[in-house]
């Protein structure tokens, strides 16, 4: 992978991870007034806003985000491949695509746990990122809290839940195809 490619690679998926968050905020109906929040929703909102007029979403699902996730991904693969002057097959991309979105996602919720622990050992818990990162990963870990026994006030379910996450990627990797290399 040369310099430019990385580039592209680099500022494609932080902008995917921008857009993830905004549908993880919707789902997980997170506080929309805190500072990050509102980072997050101004920083998609130039492009989802005028998605919502023509994609209607459903329930708490935000559709018009889904659809630019996918667009953001779709746009990174034909940028790199008009790059490496490769063929572009837009059936293998949008394939492609969606699965990098659920692999991102999943990539972005294992980080998000790392942070939440290495927050738990430092912080006060006043942090507004905190805070956010609380709201979306408790639904996940409150089902795996009730499962463990408990500890003395060691909470492993932030461990259960990483080794959880690999499990899953290292089986995907298994089943489909290209999953190891998105």
């Amino acid at each position: 992978m040369n310099a430019f490619s990385f580039l592209v690679s680099t500022v494609f998926d932080l902008y995917l991870m921008v857009v993830i968050l905004r549908i993880w905020l919707q789902l997980a109906r997170a506080d929309f007034y805190n500072p990050f929040s509102q980072f997050i929703v101004k920083a998609t909102h130039p492009i989802v806003g005028p998605l919502r007029r023509v994609i209607p979403s459903f329930g708490n699902f935000d559709t018009a985000s889904f659809v630019l996730a996918i667009t953001v991904v779709v746009a990174k693969f034909v940028l790199l491949s008009l790059m490496a002057g490769a063929a572009i097959d837009i059936t293998t991309i949008l394939l492609v695509s969606l699965v990098s979105v659920l692999k991102e996602a999943g990539v972005l919720l294992f980080w998000m746990l790392i942070l939440r622990a290495i927050l738990s050992w430092v912080s006060q818990g006043h942090n507004p990122i905190e805070m956010v990162m609380g709201q979306l990963t408790e639904p996940l870990l409150a089902p795996i809290r009730r499962m463990l026994p408990q500890m003395g006030g060691l909470d492993l379910s932030l461990l259960v839940m990483m080794i959880i996450l690999n499990f899953v990627n290292i089986l995907l990797a298994q089943y489909i195809p290209f999953w190891a290399n998105v």
